[in-house]
């Protein structure tokens, strides 16, 4: 990274230590600058979230090419949900210890494996497990729904799967098929809150090996708190059960 924005990331840094900083680094033609962000998660000192407000007053002066944060008292390793996000928002992310200053750049992948991915809510959770599937199985893509951790729990928030399931192209059907998306409704819930592609008779997935055999018929499901798996459907997940999902491009 160049002198003048390590330096940058540095002092600020220094100023919201023992909080972590947050910014961007931004490219306007051939020159790039850091532009320091505020941090207005509820525990800044354990996590950031880039204010909105600034994320667009940067993109009024370049090009966004990466986003900086700061870990107070700890390594620059990245943690899970650093992954997760840097493959969610498919830009570079830049890791400075502090008052270490050891500096770490994560770029994405552009493809994380379907199965034992660890669980990171709104990046690496059960609906993202699901698009990533369609997006490899079947070419589509879904646009990057929002999602704050918890909304399931309280009546006054949306039930997005139920809200949003036909503006995404998804019809309601009695009888499950391969690619079919199940919703149910797990734990002390108000809402359906969990999903998964429904995969008959055939836990193959694209360019992996799902490590099931046996009889089916198989789910991919990423359940919160624990990595993604195949597994078989039925019993108490056929109970769960609150819609069966068919895309209108089903294959």
């Amino acid at each position: 990274m160049r002198k003048h924005l390590l330096s940058a990331i540095q002092a600020h840094a220094a100023e919201e230590y023992p909080k972590e900083c947050c910014g961007l680094l931004l490219a306007a033609g051939r020159k790039q600058q850091y532009f320091p962000c505020r941090n207005i998660a509820s525990q800044p000192n354990e996590e950031f979230r880039l204010d909105p407000q600034d994320y667009a007053a940067a993109e009024d002066l370049g090009e966004v090419i990466g986003i900086v944060h700061s870990h107070p008292d700890a390594t620059s390793r990245p943690s899970p949900h650093d992954l997760a996000m840097c493959e969610a928002t498919a830009l570079p992310w830049h890791i400075l210890s502090w008052p270490e200053g050891d500096l770490r750049s994560t770029t994405p992948t552009g493809r994380t494996p379907l199965l034992k991915r660890p669980f990171v809510h709104g990046a690496w959770d059960c609906w993202q497990v699901c698009a990533d599937w369609y997006k490899r199985e079947w070419g589509l893509e879904f646009e990057t729904f929002k999602r704050e951790d918890g909304w399931w729990e309280s009546a006054d928030n949306s039930s997005l799967y139920e809200a949003n399931y036909e503006a995404a192209g998804f019809v309601r059907v009695d009888q499950p098929q391969r690619g079919d998306l199940i919703v149910m409704a797990i734990g002390r819930t108000v809402h359906p809150n969990h999903a998964g592609i429904y995969l008959g008779d055939d836990p193959a997935l694209p360019s992996e090996e799902s490590g099931v055999f046996g009889p089916g018929p198989f789910l991919l499901h990423h359940l919160y708190g624990r990595p993604s798996e195949v597994i078989v459907y039925g019993g108490p997940w056929l109970d769960r059960a609150s819609l069966i999902l068919r895309h209108k491009d089903a294959k």
